[in-house]
């Protein structure tokens, strides 16, 4: 109590000193306002404060109206101290602000000029102004009183168009010389040694035996972090005043402040600007409330956003963690304003040939800049264990050749920080949340594509697929793969010309319906072994005894007959989970592992050739895909039963443990027959009880033996059969393993309504003719079941697209006037032949008969 009493009288001799007590006939010769302390540096006035306290000098009341000390002298500085080599100089006539009773209020604009012109006189070794909380509120409480403000918009347009100005504020340890004097009087301030208060007048030391750092207070500063609990109390107090009061000054002043940013980080002059200075100055600059709206949205953010481009890997990793740190808690406020200013220049925006969304440079800086926030959010999420990552073991050697090198762009920044997207499950947002639907639906995928195969100096939107919904990323997925298949094609072409050989260019596979798995593993089987190139090619179905040709609609009912086939419960080589409703390897199957190779090459041409399928596996499955072992948290999904056992297991802290659960490290399960079997999580398991001790260890080992070693054998063949078909695919680059899930199994997403509003006519139909309103009103009344064989029979897949089914392009064209024929369908053009039938109910039976009576009798 008594040092902070001590404080507090020294504050008052130090501001009696520098700002005075307001009183104009004030007598008192150590009071600013009696006009006889002149030309006194905050450092000389903090050592003349502990004089006048140990003295007990008379301390003047303060004046409610403060007035200036004297009219000569009438300009307050901001800075309460300078570095020591000026200490004994006057005071830097170069000020902030005059009080409001002496200025009449300027334009901001004006202001802003004059503050601009200031700042960059300032070099190292002047006085540069800062900003604390304390000196804001006062300044915004000064000009609140007189209803004038201009001494806070000059204030606002000096230090955030300075670097150095904002590296310098609203820092965590308190810079006053107060404080100084607290750290050296150690509570006996009448006692403090000539060294001691020499050293608090700038004075440079000249005894050897001096305890004062020789490092400068520009050093001690530096070191200081910053305080985002001061900042953002800050700025809530200064964005309650009116925005139209300041906001032209310090737009403008961001504006400078971005100039200034770029060419410090062109430079790349440490000894001017250090990378924790500009990481400090951003986090400063991005805080700032209103800056996605108004004028910050179309002027200053924008020009922070480019000069964000120039910022190397090291200062954005930086920032990466700063913002997952301290910053985590507005990270959703700085997505949306990013998502605010990508979206507005979208809308803004006239795109032409000439001029593509790619080219658009506050899009591609603030996409860039997103990046190293999607990465903040990453690190601000619960991170898994490295042990997770799945080893190396897939060769493929044994297959008969060498599979290519994937090629893909590296992310420095992701390999600067280490880590990657499936390091967290659980991120601080969303990971949805990134998607820009507005951005995804003006991007000509053909165009990105482009520059993501060709110059790397080029934008590509594909390096950035936070930003992209599933839908949109799975056309740069499509364009891969087609232009895959094209050169595979141009290749045969090129060996039978050149060789004379016979060489086919497409994947042909001719089944019979009967012993359509035999048939299709068997010769998929012959070509892996033979020609594994050739999964390259497109994929061409024909069914034995069946007229038509396969423009992706053959491919279609083929995929769809051989899952529910290969997942009948007859094969066993899967097992079929209640609780989750999804299908597993089964541990004990008697099936070889190039069986499970094929299915693995049945899922990885399904995705080559844009095909849907009907399969439930559990979300694990695909984080195994993309190189992420199973671990406990994935059997809420797989086994939602078993997950609630082990987790009340965890969640139970009595020492009874044992007694209650008598669970020992040996586990059981069944094989295919029906046989109870026995496996020991550690040797031997059966004698080691699970207590309070080992009980995590227990669920990490069991985990891990369910969805990773029981099934090592079968994941293994089943990952290298789908590698061999998606090895050289951006597949892992775009898509996360939710995202795969929909790219396999689509959209879950049934809405009838999305495929009426993108459904075109053709033949005399439109969407008023009276058959397809009676078409539609009899759909929608159909069951979900029955909508599903709609599906079906249309495009020949019962499966929605990623994107819902506004992205499904049918037609219903017209098939002649009333007949009693049934609809018929084009599956592999989504087109849906409906004759002119004369009566709803006419039209509901002729179309629930095709519906129902259509598998395998010659869809086209």
């Amino acid at each position: 109590m008594k040092r902070a009493a001590a404080k507090k009288l020294i504050e008052r001799y130090f501001y009696q000193l520098t700002d005075g007590c307001g009183n104009p006939q004030c007598q008192n010769k150590f009071c600013a306002s009696s006009g006889e302390v002149n030309n006194i540096t905050p450092n000389q006035a903090a050592a003349k404060a502990i004089e006048l306290f140990s003295k007990e000098a008379q301390l003047c009341e303060r004046h409610p109206t403060k007035m200036a000390r004297t009219q000569e002298d009438s300009v307050i500085s901001i800075l309460p101290e300078t570095n020591n080599e000026e200490s004994n100089s006057s005071v830097d006539t170069t000020q902030l602000a005059v009080p409001c009773n002496e200025m009449a209020l300027t334009s901001s604009s004006e202001s802003t000029s004059k503050a601009n012109s200031t700042v960059t006189s300032f070099t190292d070794d002047e006085t540069v102004p800062y900003l604390t909380e304390e000196k804001l509120l006062e300044i915004i409480d000064e000009c609140e009183t007189c209803k004038q403000y201009s001494k806070l918009i000059r204030t606002l347009g000096q230090v955030f168009s300075n670097i150095s100005s904002l590296t310098r504020s609203f820092r965590q340890t308190p810079s006053t010389p107060i404080d100084a004097m607290l750290d050296i009087a150690t509570g006996d301030f009448m006692t403090l040694k000539k060294e001691d208060v020499r050293s608090l007048e700038g004075e440079k030391d000249k005894d050897e035996d001096s305890c004062v750092d020789a490092t400068s207070c520009e050093g001690v500063r530096k070191r200081m972090e910053l305080d985002y609990p001061s900042l953002r109390r800050s700025y809530a107090a200064l964005f309650n005043l009116p925005n139209n009061i300041f906001e032209s000054a310090m737009v403008n002043a961001l504006v400078s402040l971005a100039g200034y940013l770029q060419m410090e980080l062109q430079t790349r002059n440490p000894k001017t600007c250090s990378e924790d200075d500009i990481v400090d100055v951003l986090i400063m600059a991005f805080e700032i409330p209103a800056l996605g709206s108004g004028d910050f949205l179309e002027t200053a953010f924008p020009a922070l956003c480019r000069a964000t481009k120039w910022l190397t890997v090291d200062i954005q990793a930086k920032l990466a963690y700063a913002w997952a740190g301290p910053g985590c808690s507005s990270l959703r406020s700085f997505l949306e304003n990013l998502h605010q200013l990508v979206t507005l220049r979208v809308i803004l925006s006239q795109f032409h040939p000439d001029f593509f969304v790619q080219d658009e440079n506050v899009v591609t800086a603030a996409t860039s800049i997103m990046r190293v926030l999607y990465y903040s959010n990453i690190l601000a999420g619960a991170l898994e264990s490295p042990e997770l990552n799945q080893d190396d073991e897939t060769d493929l050697s044994n297959l008969g050749r060498k599979l290519h090198q994937k090629v893909l762009p590296v992310d420095e920044l992701a390999a600067q920080l280490g880590i990657n997207v499936l390091d967290c499950r659980k991120p601080f947002l969303p990971f949805s949340e990134f998607y820009n639907e507005p951005l995804s639906d003006v991007v000509e995928m053909d165009k990105d594509f482009a520059n993501y195969k060709g110059d790397i100096h080029k934008f590509s939107f594909m390096r950035y697929p936070f930003i992209l919904t599933p839908a949109t990323k799975t056309l740069g997925l499509y364009y891969d793969n087609r232009i895959r298949m094209f050169s595979e094609r141009r290749n045969s072409f090129l060996q039978n010309v050149s060789l004379g050989t016979n060489t086919s260019p497409y994947l042909r596979l001719r089944v019979r319906r009967e012993h359509i798995i035999d048939d299709a593993l068997v010769a998929l089987e012959m070509v892996a072994l033979e020609n594994p190139i050739d999964l390259k090619k497109q994929l061409v179905v024909e069914f034995e005894g069946e007229q038509g040709i396969d423009e992706g609609g053959v491919s279609k009912e083929f995929f769809q007959l051989v899952v529910e086939e290969i997942f009948n419960p007859d094969y066993a080589m899967f097992t079929f989970q209640n609780d989750s409703q999804t299908t597993w390897f089964n541990p004990t199957s008697f099936e070889t592992e190039s069986q499970f190779t094929l299915i693995g090459v049945v899922l990885g041409l399904a995705i080559y050739n844009n095909v849907i399928l009907s399969v439930n596996f559990p979300m694990v499955l695909y984080r195994k895909l993309m190189g992420k072992k199973g671990s406990f948290e994935d059997l809420a999904e797989w086994n939602p039963t078993l997950y609630n056992s082990l987790k009340q297991l965890l969640e139970y802290t009595e020492d009874d443990i044992e007694d209650v659960f008598m669970q020992t490290f040996r586990v059981s399960y069944q094989d295919v027959f029906g046989t109870l079997l026995h496996h020991d999580l550690m040797e031997n398991g059966d004698q080691t009880a699970v207590n309070q001790n080992n009980k995590r260890e227990f669920v990490k080992l069991y985990a891990d033996f369910l969805l990773n070693k029981s099934v090592e054998k079968q994941f293994k063949a089943f990952y290298k059969g789908f590698q061999m078909v998606v090895d050289e695919s951006p597949l892992e680059m775009l898509f996360r393993p939710e995202e795969v899930e929909l790219l396999i199994c689509g959209s879950k997403n049934f809405d009838f309504i999305e495929l009426e509003n993108a459904t075109e006519y053709d033949g005399g139909y439109t969407n008023s003719t009276l058959i397809v309103r009676h078409f539609w009103s009899v759909v929608h009344a159909f069951s979900s079941e029955e909508q599903r064989k709609l599906l079906q029979f249309t495009t020949g897949s019962d499966r929605v697209p990623i994107g819902g089914l506004s992205k499904l392009k049918m037609v219903i064209a017209r098939n002649g006037p009333d007949s009693d024929r049934l609809p018929t369908a084009h599956t592999c053009f989504n087109v849906l032949l409906l004759p002119e039938y004369l009566t709803k109910e006419k039209l509901k039976d002729r179309l629930i008969k095709a519906i129902n009576y259509s598998k395998g009798f010659g869809m086209l």
